[in-house]
């Protein structure tokens, strides 16, 4: 028999007649600040469970299924959640992770769809190949997190920490990163790696000072008044996008087409190998 306990009080939340949580049906549970630390939750069904404020560090939740469950304020640190269920194809139907503590937590190949994860700490997160579309990650920390192959289509990114994390084959397309930190991270093609892809995507004031960016796609994305000091935007394809006001000082805009893209404003003769034509104006 096994008993969930208050993290605080002790009081017994729930009591599962069986040697472990492994698989254990607790749908709608009500388990609000409940101790799971290092708990073997593999395959449990916690769809819809009251989980705010409860502690699931080094939790063991593989293919667990947690779409709807109610997980603000929740410790998700260094727990592995790779193959599990989260989201929903609507918003109603997926997990709340808002202002989640789920440092170096592992999302590998999880369904993260439309589930709330804003201002939630996600740094050193493992989230490789994870399905974000429609995530709300307003205001959330992904710093130095992996998101290689990750999909964040239509995903809300708005002043989202993003520095120095690994975006390779990463999806943005009609994504929102209005203002975000995307500083140091590195969202470009190489060897044994494909580039991010960005079409349509909202970057208006977004700092990407630093970020590489070589190879990636950003076919008509809005990069109105964002900094991209010294960037590596080699051979990234920005057709019709947009660089009004764009801080592009030490950027390296190598093997990179200007002639569909607004760069009206941006100081562009700070930038590096640009090729600008000749029928551009008003840039700087």
């Amino acid at each position: 028999m096994v008993e969930i306990k208050h993290r605080h009080s002790g009081i017994v939340l729930r009591t599962v007649k069986a040697d472990t949580l492994a698989g254990a049906d607790l749908r709608d549970a009500m388990l609000s600040s409940a101790d799971l630390r290092k708990a073997d939750l593999r395959g449990a069904k916690l769809q819809f469970a009251d989980l705010s404020f409860a502690d699931l560090s080094g939790a063991q939740l593989q293919n667990a299924d947690l779409a709807g469950a109610h997980l603000t304020h929740a410790a998700l640190n260094e727990a592995d959640l790779s193959g599990a269920r989260l989201g929903d194809e609507r918003s109603s139907g997926a997990a709340i992770l808002a202002e989640g503590h789920l440092y170096a937590a592992r999302f590998i190949d999880c369904d993260l769809r439309h589930v709330d994860l804003h201002g939630a700490n996600l740094s050193h997160a493992d989230l490789t190949r994870a399905d974000l579309r429609g995530a709300n990650l307003c205001l959330a920390s992904l710093h130095s997190a992996c998101l290689r192959g990750a999909l964040l289509i239509n995903a809300v990114l708005r002043e989202t920490n993003l520095s120095d994390a690994d975006l390779g084959d990463t999806h943005f397309n009609s994504a929102n990163l209005v203002h975000a930190n995307l500083n140091g991270a590195d969202l470009s093609a190489g060897p044994g790696r494909k580039g991010a892809i960005l079409n349509l995507a909202n970057l208006r004031g977004a700092s990407l000072v630093g970020t590489r960016l070589a190879g990636t796609v950003l076919l008509e994305s809005n990069l109105r008044d964002a900094n991209l000091s010294h960037a590596d935007l080699t051979r990234a394809n920005l057709s019709g996008s947009i660089l009004r006001n764009a801080e592009v000082t030490g950027a390296n805009f190598e093997g990179v087409e200007l002639t569909t893209v607004t760069v009206d404003f941006a100081n562009l003769s700070e930038a590096k190998n640009v090729d600008i034509p000749a029928y551009k104006t008003n840039w700087r």
